[in-house]
């Protein structure tokens, strides 16, 4: 049995960063929920691309230093 993959984060630590960012003025810019980007955070959530996308211009990083896929083994 194969477990799924995992889409980890950090955006939570980014927010930090940029000027200690609430996950509510992130949704705010984002337009989605806090509670979006809360399940985002917690990696209970994979976003679209285009909010993949638009998170990295938020934080000007490129979408492979704020997402990080785990792809687990296929058990070959």
């Amino acid at each position: 049995m194969t477990r799924p993959a995992l889409l980890n984060n950090n955006i939570k630590t980014l927010r930090f960063l940029h000027g200690e960012m609430t996950q509510q003025q992130l949704a705010e810019r984002l337009e989605l929920t806090r509670q979006t980007v809360a399940a985002i955070e917690k990696g209970k959530y994979s976003p679209s691309l285009e909010v993949a996308f638009r998170i990295s211009r938020i934080f000007d990083k490129p979408i492979e230093e704020i997402f990080q896929f785990d792809q687990p083994d296929m058990g070959d």
